[in-house]
């Protein structure tokens, strides 16, 4: 990861270079993802649409594969 430095008013400013920016997370990329929307506990039994929606949500966040 190469850095560019800049000389602005005699003082010196490091830049990140496009290859410094994160990446989106993958399955096979370490990368960056999204913070997951906030998910209720549960005070009953887990039903199809509470595993539906967190799966939504999970897809949603980036911290899994959409199919």
């Amino acid at each position: 990861m190469t850095k560019r430095v800049v000389s602005q008013n005699g003082s010196t400013t490091t830049v990140a270079t496009s290859s410094d920016l994160p990446v989106a997370a993958t399955a096979s990329t370490a990368g960056v993802v999204k913070q997951m929307t906030f998910t209720a506990q549960l005070t009953a039994a887990p039903t199809q649409a509470d595993f539906n929606a967190l799966l939504t949500k999970l897809i949603a966040s980036g911290q899994m594969a959409s199919s």
